[in-house]
């Protein structure tokens, strides 16, 4: 009896192949028997199986006893506290079967030996392993880590075949794999050799030449030392290249290089964050840039160029997510790569690009891109010098790949290109305080802007952190947190924190803390920089220019619920084109909302800010200066506007008006001022 993987999943017993229907029965088998003589825990094989689809009870059950019966052996999956166990018995999948052959193989000193071993190891192979679970996400990570042993073993069967004198015999292959990875020196150094040996001095210099231009242009690094060293060995004919001499190929890549681990598959995704609630048509609005029809899309089995990307379009997918500082961007783009990461198997990487950072640091694209390319598995000295160079490097390591990239916090669209992808099969996902219409113009992003949540979904998030029980039993006090945490998820986590670790006070105490707190943001410090609210919204605050931050800081002194361009240019005693021109880089920092065509807004919580800034900026003097130059604005320009309405009102001359303050009120403003 032998459960066989290297392909479709099947059963073969002396009777001949015995038919395993259903995806999950499959899986199932297959997730037991890559766990072979193993107990794997009952947790552990729902989630290969089903993810965050949890069957109904007694489903597995009803699974488990169907493959017993078609073992035919009760005993052969038996249950092993806290899960269950498969017993096969000797060599019972075609895996053990394939690593013992490879072990044999790689261990012989005898070439003919070796390739014999190698060869029956390659033939158990029928097609792509687990071929028919694709879609499940552990399933599919064992499935890339059995077809990288397969290439493992490929690559030590054409070096036997070399050693073992096949030299003309092993050129077709090894030509089709060095047009597979033109940037393989080990490939390389493989189909020199043979060509060498089999009397092609000139193809063999040739294809050091490919190699040598393809680095230089599209990586501009240089081929490595051992690859420059056998191209001088065959320019002066070196007779240890010759059939039958000891240091043949150990010179250019020795064998614990060949048989050395393959690179790694990323998953740097920070864990998701506890009580996510809501936002369902944010994550809809993810979900329809994906290159499938939503979540859990199944990976074709050898991705053609159109099933790659969005579906044809050729080019790299990138989402980016705006809001306010506090606003959930960074929490909803990890909650959402979590749900979709079993579509990029060939992993995740994630960053902060601290573009906000309270140090004023963003950091550097370069030293991004130089942990990206770490994380893929490039050594050290293979990585070149200079940003254009490791991006090309970076973008070459993705091609024809299927990768999801979390690029968290970032400063400005400049900071993020050089670490966007560029192949079609991958998705770039940024977050950002600033809207970054640079990458919507210039890149395709499709822009998603964060708003405040709901009521309703405030709600859920309360009762996800405290319980439904805790927030049903005193709605009053938990609708008043939500209210005065401006239903941003930032401050009500800090709030359900807060309640959580004072069981001792109802929530209507914790509401009392907030209403009774000296400065509204006081209630929410508590000491951590990074979830302290007000300093959270200084790192928006200290990316501003000077007049952009000194604008923010009197909009605080402004008590209606939005603005116009004119009164803010009163507000300022500027010029309405800087005004509009300071505006606007406030809305793009999502400190301020142009919530209608003109008007500008923002939630209690970065007016309380605001005004606090002001008051320890900003003398008595000038801030009454700026709300004289307000009310000027105002009155002036409502008579103004009933003058204009109606004629027959007393004429400008006979009303006495205060004079405006210098620089408070544009002359020409006659309508929309107010």
């Amino acid at each position: 009896m032998q459960v066989r993987l290297l392909g479709p999943v099947e059963v073969v017993a002396r009777d001949g192949p015995r038919p395993v229907p259903g995806l999950r029965r499959k899986a199932i088998l297959a997730t037991l028997a890559l766990h072979e003589g193993e107990p794997i825990s009952t947790s552990r094989l729902l989630d290969a199986v089903w993810g965050d689809a949890v069957p109904v009870v007694n489903t597995l059950q009803s699974h488990l006893s169907y493959l017993r019966g078609v073992l035919g052996d009760k005993t052969a999956i038996l249950a092993c506290p806290p899960g269950y166990v498969l017993h096969l018995g000797g060599e019972g999948t075609d895996v053990r079967v394939a690593e013992r052959l490879w072990g044999e193989g790689a261990q012989s000193a005898d070439p003919a030996r070796r390739v014999q071993r190698l060869t029956e190891a390659l033939a158990l192979w029928r097609g792509r392993a687990l071929a028919d679970v694709t879609g499940l996400a552990w399933l599919e990570e064992q499935a890339e880590r059995l077809d990288a042993l397969y290439e493992q073993i490929r690559r030590a069967l054409l070096e036997a075949r070399l050693t073992a004198g096949e030299h003309a015999q092993v050129v077709p292959d090894l030509e089709q794999m060095a047009a597979g990875h033109p940037f393989d020196e080990q490939i390389c150094a493989h189909l020199m050799l043979a060509l060498y040996r089999a009397g092609r001095q000139a193809d063999a210099l040739a294809a050091y030449h490919r190699i040598r231009r393809a680095l230089d242009e599209e990586l501009g690094i240089a081929p490595g030392q051992p690859l420059r060293d056998l191209e001088t060995a065959m320019l002066r004919q070196d007779p240890a290249l010759d059939e039958g001499t000891q240091a043949v190929v150990a010179p250019v890549m020795p064998q614990a290089e060949l048989v050395s681990a393959p690179p790694p598959v990323p998953a740097q995704l920070p864990p998701a964050g506890p009580g996510f609630a809501g936002r369902a048509a944010e994550l809809a609005s993810l979900d329809a840039i994906l290159p499938g029809p939503g979540p859990g899309y199944p990976r074709p089995a050898h991705p053609g160029p159109e099933s790659r990307g969005a579906a044809g379009r050729g080019t790299v997918l990138i989402s980016a997510v705006s809001g306010t500082a506090g606003v959930g961007k960074t929490a909803l783009a990890v909650h959402w790569a979590h749900r979709v990461k079993a579509q990029f198997p060939d992993g995740q990487l994630y960053v902060n690009l601290r573009g906000f950072d309270p140090g004023g640091l963003p950091l550097d694209p370069a030293e991004a891109v130089r942990r990206f390319l770490d994380a893929l598995g490039v050594a050290v000295a293979r990585i070149p010098q200079g940003l254009a160079a490791q991006t090309a490097l970076y973008r070459s390591l993705l091609a024809r790949k299927r990768m999801l990239v979390v690029l968290d916090n970032a400063r400005d669209a400049e900071q993020v290109r050089p670490l966007l992808p560029g192949s079609p099969g991958c998705l770039a996902i940024v977050t950002s305080r600033n809207q970054l219409p640079g990458l919507v113009v210039a890149n395709g992003a499709s822009p998603l802007n964060l708003d405040l949540l709901t009521a309703a979904e405030a709600r859920e998030l309360l009762a996800r952190r405290l319980g439904r029980a805790l927030t049903a039993n005193d709605r009053q006090a938990a609708d008043e947190i939500i209210e005065r945490c401006a239903r941003l998820p930032l401050p009500l986590a800090i709030a359900a924190a807060r309640a959580a670790t004072s069981p001792h006070l109802p929530l209507s105490a914790v509401a009392g803390e907030l209403r009774e707190a000296s400065g509204v943001l006081d209630s929410f410090d508590h000491g951590d920089a990074a979830t302290d609210v007000r300093a959270v919204l200084s790192w928006s605050y200290q990316a501003l220019g000077a007049d952009a931050a000194r604008l923010f800081r009197l909009l605080g002194l402004f008590p209606g619920p939005d603005i116009t361009a004119a009164a803010a240019a009163s507000l300022a005693a500027i010029p309405l084109p800087q005004a509009r021109r300071l505006l606007a880089e406030l809305t793009r920092a999502h400190l301020l909302a142009e919530h209608s065509t003109g008007r500008y807004t923002f939630h209690d919580l970065l007016r309380a800010y605001a005004a606090e800034l002001a008051r320890a900026h900003d003398s008595d003097q000038r801030r009454d200066a700026a709300i004289r130059r307000l009310l000027g604005h105002y009155l002036h320009t409502a008579h103004r506007a009933a003058t204009l309405m109606e004629s027959s009102l007393v004429p400008v001359a006979s009303v006495a008006l205060v004079p405006a303050q210098p620089g408070g009120i544009d002359p020409g403003c006659t309508r929309g001022c107010t």
